[in-house]
Protein backbone atom coordinates (compact mmCIF):
# COMPACT_ATOMS: atom_id res chain seq x y z
CA UNK A 1 0.00 0.00 0.00
CA UNK A 2 1.48 3.36 -0.98
CA UNK A 3 1.57 6.17 1.55
CA UNK A 4 1.72 9.94 1.06
CA UNK A 5 3.07 12.69 3.27
CA UNK A 6 1.54 16.07 4.09
CA UNK A 7 3.56 19.28 4.45
CA UNK A 8 2.97 21.24 7.69
CA UNK A 9 2.95 25.01 7.83
CA UNK A 10 4.38 25.44 4.37
CA UNK A 11 7.74 24.09 5.51
CA UNK A 12 9.58 21.09 4.20
CA UNK A 13 8.61 19.03 7.26
CA UNK A 14 6.13 16.30 6.51
CA UNK A 15 3.75 14.12 8.52
CA UNK A 16 2.63 10.65 7.53
CA UNK A 17 -0.84 10.64 5.93
CA UNK A 18 -1.66 7.54 8.00
CA UNK A 19 -0.90 9.56 11.15
CA UNK A 20 -3.24 12.36 10.09
CA UNK A 21 -5.94 9.88 9.07
CA UNK A 22 -5.73 8.19 12.46
CA UNK A 23 -6.10 11.49 14.34
CA UNK A 24 -8.96 12.64 12.08
CA UNK A 25 -10.75 9.28 12.07
CA UNK A 26 -10.68 9.12 8.26
CA UNK A 27 -8.49 6.08 7.75
CA UNK A 28 -9.68 3.40 5.36
CA UNK A 29 -10.99 0.04 6.57
CA UNK A 30 -7.70 -1.64 5.72
CA UNK A 31 -5.55 0.89 7.52
CA UNK A 32 -7.94 1.22 10.47
CA UNK A 33 -7.84 -2.50 11.07
CA UNK A 34 -4.06 -2.31 11.46
CA UNK A 35 -4.08 0.90 13.51
CA UNK A 36 -4.22 0.54 17.28
CA UNK A 37 -7.23 1.89 19.12
CA UNK A 38 -6.05 1.46 22.70
CA UNK A 39 -5.19 4.41 24.90
CA UNK A 40 -1.47 3.67 24.56
CA UNK A 41 -1.74 3.67 20.73
CA UNK A 42 -3.65 6.94 20.73
CA UNK A 43 -1.12 8.43 23.12
CA UNK A 44 1.76 7.45 20.83
CA UNK A 45 -0.03 8.89 17.79
CA UNK A 46 -0.84 12.10 19.65
CA UNK A 47 2.77 12.56 20.72
CA UNK A 48 4.00 12.08 17.13
CA UNK A 49 1.63 14.74 15.87
CA UNK A 50 2.45 17.03 18.80
CA UNK A 51 6.19 16.85 18.09
CA UNK A 52 5.54 17.61 14.41
CA UNK A 53 3.40 20.61 15.37
CA UNK A 54 6.00 21.94 17.81
CA UNK A 55 8.76 21.63 15.22
CA UNK A 56 6.74 23.56 12.65
CA UNK A 57 4.74 26.08 14.69
CA UNK A 58 4.54 29.72 13.68
CA UNK A 59 6.93 31.65 15.97
CA UNK A 60 4.57 34.64 15.88
CA UNK A 61 1.59 32.49 16.91
CA UNK A 62 2.85 29.62 19.12
CA UNK A 63 0.62 26.76 20.28
CA UNK A 64 -1.30 27.03 23.54
CA UNK A 65 0.63 24.85 25.99
CA UNK A 66 -2.35 24.53 28.34
CA UNK A 67 -4.44 22.87 25.61
CA UNK A 68 -1.66 20.42 24.80
CA UNK A 69 -1.27 19.54 28.47
CA UNK A 70 -5.02 19.05 28.84
CA UNK A 71 -5.22 16.74 25.82
CA UNK A 72 -2.27 14.66 27.02
CA UNK A 73 -3.79 14.42 30.50
CA UNK A 74 -7.07 13.15 29.06
CA UNK A 75 -5.28 10.40 27.13
CA UNK A 76 -3.34 9.42 30.27
CA UNK A 77 -6.63 9.25 32.18
CA UNK A 78 -8.13 6.85 29.62
CA UNK A 79 -4.99 4.70 29.77
CA UNK A 80 -5.17 4.62 33.57
CA UNK A 81 -8.84 3.59 33.52
CA UNK A 82 -8.08 0.73 31.11
CA UNK A 83 -5.30 -0.52 33.38
CA UNK A 84 -7.56 -0.21 36.44
CA UNK A 85 -10.32 -2.22 34.75
CA UNK A 86 -7.84 -4.94 33.87
CA UNK A 87 -6.54 -5.07 37.45
CA UNK A 88 -10.05 -5.19 38.94
CA UNK A 89 -11.08 -8.00 36.58
CA UNK A 90 -8.02 -10.00 37.60
CA UNK A 91 -8.67 -9.33 41.29
CA UNK A 92 -12.32 -10.39 40.95
CA UNK A 93 -11.25 -13.68 39.35
CA UNK A 94 -8.78 -14.34 42.15
CA UNK A 95 -11.36 -13.56 44.84
CA UNK A 96 -13.90 -15.92 43.24
CA UNK A 97 -11.32 -18.71 43.12
CA UNK A 98 -10.46 -18.06 46.77
CA UNK A 99 -14.12 -18.21 47.82
CA UNK A 100 -14.63 -21.49 46.00
CA UNK A 101 -11.57 -22.97 47.73
CA UNK A 102 -12.84 -21.82 51.15
CA UNK A 103 -16.31 -23.22 50.45
CA UNK A 104 -14.83 -26.60 49.47
CA UNK A 105 -13.19 -26.82 52.91
CA UNK A 106 -16.67 -26.76 54.49
CA UNK A 107 -17.75 -30.06 52.89
CA UNK A 108 -18.60 -32.42 55.74
CA UNK A 109 -18.97 -29.58 58.26
CA UNK A 110 -22.21 -28.56 59.97
CA UNK A 111 -23.30 -24.97 59.47
CA UNK A 112 -26.12 -22.73 60.62
CA UNK A 113 -27.89 -21.53 57.48
CA UNK A 114 -31.24 -19.87 56.73
CA UNK A 115 -34.05 -22.41 56.92
CA UNK A 116 -37.61 -22.81 58.11
CA UNK A 117 -37.79 -26.54 58.86
CA UNK A 118 -36.05 -28.82 61.33
CA UNK A 119 -36.21 -32.60 61.43
CA UNK A 120 -36.49 -34.32 64.83
CA UNK A 121 -35.21 -37.90 64.95
CA UNK A 122 -35.27 -40.12 68.05
CA UNK A 123 -36.12 -37.07 70.10
CA UNK A 124 -33.01 -35.23 68.92
CA UNK A 125 -33.41 -31.82 67.30
CA UNK A 126 -30.82 -29.91 65.24
CA UNK A 127 -29.13 -26.77 66.44
CA UNK A 128 -31.17 -23.66 65.67
CA UNK A 129 -30.35 -19.98 65.50
CA UNK A 130 -31.45 -16.56 64.33
CA UNK A 131 -29.77 -13.78 62.38
CA UNK A 132 -30.49 -10.17 63.32
CA UNK A 133 -29.41 -7.23 61.11
CA UNK A 134 -29.74 -4.90 64.11
CA UNK A 135 -30.17 -5.06 67.85
CA UNK A 136 -33.69 -5.93 69.08
CA UNK A 137 -35.61 -5.64 72.34
CA UNK A 138 -36.96 -9.18 72.07
CA UNK A 139 -36.72 -12.13 69.69
CA UNK A 140 -38.61 -15.43 69.67
CA UNK A 141 -38.41 -18.72 67.80
CA UNK A 142 -41.75 -20.45 67.28
CA UNK A 143 -41.78 -24.21 66.61
CA UNK A 144 -44.84 -25.65 64.87
CA UNK A 145 -45.67 -29.28 64.04
CA UNK A 146 -46.99 -30.61 60.73
CA UNK A 147 -50.58 -30.08 61.94
CA UNK A 148 -49.94 -26.35 62.37
CA UNK A 149 -49.92 -26.52 66.18
CA UNK A 150 -47.32 -24.51 68.11
CA UNK A 151 -45.40 -27.00 70.26
CA UNK A 152 -42.89 -24.59 71.78
CA UNK A 153 -41.81 -20.95 71.77
CA UNK A 154 -38.24 -20.05 72.64
CA UNK A 155 -38.01 -16.50 74.00
CA UNK A 156 -34.46 -15.20 73.65
CA UNK A 157 -35.08 -11.73 75.06
CA UNK A 158 -33.00 -8.75 73.97
CA UNK A 159 -30.19 -9.54 71.53
CA UNK A 160 -27.48 -7.66 69.70
CA UNK A 161 -27.11 -7.66 65.92
CA UNK A 162 -25.56 -10.78 64.43
CA UNK A 163 -26.03 -14.53 64.69
CA UNK A 164 -27.56 -15.98 67.85
CA UNK A 165 -27.20 -19.79 68.24
CA UNK A 166 -30.20 -21.46 69.92
CA UNK A 167 -30.38 -24.96 71.40
CA UNK A 168 -33.76 -26.69 71.28
CA UNK A 169 -33.94 -29.86 73.39
CA UNK A 170 -36.62 -31.43 71.20
CA UNK A 171 -39.35 -30.93 73.79
CA UNK A 172 -42.64 -29.06 73.79
CA UNK A 173 -43.62 -26.25 76.15
CA UNK A 174 -44.79 -28.82 78.75
CA UNK A 175 -41.41 -30.57 78.76
CA UNK A 176 -42.49 -33.61 76.77
CA UNK A 177 -40.34 -34.97 73.97
CA UNK A 178 -41.99 -34.21 70.65
CA UNK A 179 -42.72 -36.92 68.10
CA UNK A 180 -40.23 -37.51 65.31
CA UNK A 181 -40.97 -35.52 62.20
CA UNK A 182 -40.38 -32.19 60.50
CA UNK A 183 -41.16 -29.00 62.39
CA UNK A 184 -41.51 -25.46 61.07
CA UNK A 185 -39.26 -22.81 62.59
CA UNK A 186 -40.29 -19.14 62.52
CA UNK A 187 -38.49 -16.12 63.98
CA UNK A 188 -40.04 -12.86 65.15
CA UNK A 189 -38.45 -9.82 66.75
CA UNK A 190 -39.46 -6.43 68.06
CA UNK A 191 -37.61 -3.20 68.80
CA UNK A 192 -39.34 -0.82 71.18
CA UNK A 193 -42.69 -2.38 70.32
CA UNK A 194 -42.09 -2.24 66.56
CA UNK A 195 -41.64 -5.34 64.38
CA UNK A 196 -38.02 -6.05 63.40
CA UNK A 197 -36.34 -8.36 60.93
CA UNK A 198 -35.19 -11.79 62.11
CA UNK A 199 -34.14 -14.79 60.00
CA UNK A 200 -34.32 -18.32 61.45
CA UNK A 201 -31.32 -20.60 61.07
CA UNK A 202 -31.19 -24.40 61.07
CA UNK A 203 -28.07 -26.57 61.34
CA UNK A 204 -27.30 -28.91 58.45
CA UNK A 205 -24.27 -30.69 57.04
CA UNK A 206 -22.56 -29.36 53.91
CA UNK A 207 -22.55 -31.97 51.15
CA UNK A 208 -21.20 -29.99 48.22
CA UNK A 209 -20.37 -26.65 46.64
CA UNK A 210 -22.29 -25.19 43.71
CA UNK A 211 -20.97 -22.25 41.69
CA UNK A 212 -23.64 -19.72 40.78
CA UNK A 213 -23.81 -17.84 37.43
CA UNK A 214 -22.30 -14.75 39.07
CA UNK A 215 -19.26 -16.80 40.13
CA UNK A 216 -20.13 -16.87 43.83
CA UNK A 217 -20.26 -20.26 45.58
CA UNK A 218 -23.33 -21.76 47.26
CA UNK A 219 -23.48 -24.69 49.66
CA UNK A 220 -25.56 -27.80 49.02
CA UNK A 221 -26.90 -28.98 52.40
CA UNK A 222 -28.07 -32.35 53.68
CA UNK A 223 -31.56 -30.95 54.28
CA UNK A 224 -31.97 -30.44 50.52
CA UNK A 225 -31.42 -26.68 50.51
CA UNK A 226 -28.79 -24.72 48.61
CA UNK A 227 -27.74 -21.48 50.29
CA UNK A 228 -25.17 -18.78 49.41
CA UNK A 229 -21.91 -19.04 51.30
CA UNK A 230 -22.39 -15.45 52.48
CA UNK A 231 -25.64 -16.40 54.27
CA UNK A 232 -24.01 -18.94 56.60
CA UNK A 233 -24.41 -17.68 60.15
CA UNK A 234 -22.02 -20.03 61.92
CA UNK A 235 -19.86 -23.11 61.46
CA UNK A 236 -20.51 -25.65 64.20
Amino acid sequence: MSSSNTTIGGSTATVSQQLLDTMNGTSSSSSSSSSGTSASDLQSTFLQLLVAQLQNQDPTNPMDSSQMTSQLAQINTVSGIQQLNTSLTSLSTQLSAGQNAQAALLIGSTVLAPGSSAAVSSGSAPQLGVTLPSAVSDVKLTITNSAGQVVNTLDLGAQSAGTVPVTWNGKDSAGNTVADGTYTIAASATTNGQSATATPLVASQVQGVVQQPDGNPSLSLANGKTVPLSSVGAIL
